[in-house]
């Protein structure tokens, strides 16, 4: 279960590659690409992608995303609840 004070880490079984404004993001099995569960991340769900680092907790990175986007505090939360929840299998809880 997430948390606001969750740590959030990147599963190494993935590969990210930012082109221009997105992020794609392949899973990988047995060291082979599963292209057809790629995934496409927009501008905010590249922003929190990039803030998943093994040290931020979750309440951190919420609180960068109502910085940068100049959205209240809530919206950001849910915004980013709603997105880790969809790219829950790339990810490591601590």
């Amino acid at each position: 279960m997430i948390t606001l004070e969750t740590v959030l880490k990147k599963s190494d079984k993935v590969v990210c590659r930012k082109i221009d404004d997105e992020y794609l993001i392949v899973p990988m099995e047995n060291n082979v690409g599963d292209m057809e569960k790629i995934y496409n991340l927009n501008l905010v769900g590249g922003f929190i992608w990039e803030q998943i680092n093994g040290k931020r907790k979750l309440k951190e990175i919420i609180n960068n995303i109502y910085k940068k986007f100049d959205i209240d505090e809530e919206t950001a939360k849910n915004d980013a609840i709603s997105f880790l929840k969809k790219i829950n299998k790339l990810l490591i809880y601590n």
